[in-house]
């Protein structure tokens, strides 16, 4: 399945590059993109009343007429607004579907090294990455409807100790596919954003005994976030060689590469769309960079504790930690 060299992107680089944002202002929910700078947002929904304007899955949907209108408005914003002002939104709060990988060779060893400290269980001393794994993009579906953005709280869930993030990104697709070659499918991804899969690690481990799972260890409200914005592929020249780094109040805790991937996400859209539609709208997420989560690094998240997730060309995704049982 795995291709011998990164499958390209190919992008028009005489386009502008959009970082489209979804955020709530006084006048309710609207999309627009970064200005140059970072500092302000042109809201494309307070300046036209295109259809495609009404949310990021619409404009998504319009492929090149919505995106073209868009980067109009950027370069000559009708609406601007500070981005201090504004409270951002997970890119594409409800995704139209929602699927998570396992794609780095790093955390699968490095997990498999440290589960003992969860299930008691004493790993091998020298374990190997299955075969499946090199073999097919194996992934689970998310639930869509817990996506939250950036500076929005992480609940950890009452039933959980061992509270874990997962330092990740992903595409979401611009269009749809069936049966695509990997070249067909690199053809179909709109954007990329950080991606943190947070994780009830004890529940994980303890559910997954049963040889099937995720369930309850990843589906709780707050458990996947997303942004801080969704960036277009003529921003990411090359999504094999992304730095990706791990941050807790302030101190680094991780750093890793996108390089380590076992399989292309061209190559995981094009698994995935064998004999099933893939639609626009959905999103493909990496799995966890090698070091990219508490379980490897031993750090577990704490209450209070500020957590950042930052990927070069993608910006940086900022949430606060809060347990349930302490009142807060």
């Amino acid at each position: 399945m795995r291709a011998k060299s990164p499958l390209p992107i190919l992008n028009d680089t005489r386009r502008p590059t959009l970082k489209l944002v979804t955020f709530a202002t006084d006048r309710g929910v609207h999309i627009g993109a970064l200005r140059p700078g970072e500092a302000s947002v042109s809201d494309f929904t307070a300046a036209s009343d295109r259809p495609y304007f009404a949310d990021m899955l619409a404009l998504i949907d319009s492929s090149e007429a919505g995106l073209d209108h868009a980067r109009t408005l950027l370069d000559t914003p009708r609406v601007e607004v500070a981005l201090a002002n504004v409270r951002l939104l997970a890119p594409v709060p409800v995704p139209r579907q929602m699927f998570d990988c396992l794609c780095f060779e790093e955390h699968l060893l490095g997990s498999a090294r440290a589960s003992q400290t969860l299930t008691g269980i004493k790993p091998p001393s020298n374990p190997v990455v299955p075969e499946v794994f090199r073999e097919i993009p194996v992934y689970y579906k998310c639930n869509r409807f817990s996506v939250v953005g950036t500076d929005t709280d992480i609940v950890r869930p009452r039933y959980c100790k061992r509270l874990d993030y997962e330092l990740e990104f992903g595409v979401f697709l611009g269009r749809s596919c069936k049966n695509a070659s990997a070249e067909e499918a690199a053809q179909c991804i709109f954007g990329y954003c950080i991606f943190n899969d947070v994780s009830a690690r004890d529940q994980q481990m303890n559910e997954m005994r049963s040889l099937l799972g995720p369930s309850k260890g990843k589906d709780f409200d707050t458990g996947n976030v997303m942004g801080p914005w969704l960036v277009t592929t003529d921003e990411v020249p090359n999504p094999q060689n992304l730095t990706m780094s791990a941050y807790i109040n302030g101190a680094r805790v991780s750093s890793g590469t996108s390089a380590g991937m076992m399989h292309t996400f061209p190559e995981i859209i094009a698994y995935s769309s064998q004999d099933e539609t893939r639609r626009a709208g959905e999103f493909f997420g990496s799995g966890t960079v090698g070091g990219g989560s508490g379980l490897e690094t031993g750090r577990w998240l704490e209450h209070g504790d500020i957590l950042e997730l930052e990927i070069a060309h993608l910006g940086r995704l900022r949430n606060r930690i809060v347990f349930q049982d302490t009142g807060s």
